[in-house]
């Protein structure tokens, strides 16, 4: 049925969680998987303190740092249960956006990703990238709560 599963990760415990979920589902249809991370781009004025703490080489090495140990997560456990995959980081500050590119570019045909359940106002300010893919993907999308 699906071919190609897309697993973005930003290394929480939930998104884990989506991981181990998308892998199982990916084995049992014979599919391979695609981890994708999403790492900030660095911008000199902004409200994140580890961008304010370092220069631009810096952010960059601890970025793709966390990176390398999120899609490590997702390869190690993909071994472990013998499904194809393959990682992939992007820089992005528009994260949804980056997932939907990855999706057509790649060829994916199931995205299986976390949701972090905020509510109320933290929704509305801090937004949903996963709520952003459900409403703009072209292929079906396994929320994982």
């Amino acid at each position: 049925m699906y071919k190609h599963v897309l697993l973005p990760t930003d290394g929480s415990t939930l998104s884990e969680r989506a991981v181990i979920q998308g892998i199982e589902l990916a084995r049992q249809f014979g599919a391979r998987v695609t981890a994708l991370h999403v790492s900030p781009r660095f911008h000199v004025l902004t409200y994140r303190t580890d961008m304010l703490e370092d220069t631009r080489t810096e952010f960059e090495e601890d970025s793709k740092a966390h990176a390398e140990r999120h899609l490590g997560f997702v390869s190690a456990t993909a071994a472990k249960s013998q499904v194809p995959c393959r990682t992939v980081r992007v820089q992005s500050d528009d994260v949804a956006q980056a997932i939907l590119d990855l999706v057509q570019s790649q060829s994916c045909d199931l995205v299986v990703m976390a949701s972090h359940g905020r509510k109320g106002v933290a929704r509305l300010l801090l937004g949903s990238e996963t709520h952003h893919v459900l409403v703009h993907s072209a292929v079906p999308v396994l929320v994982c709560r």
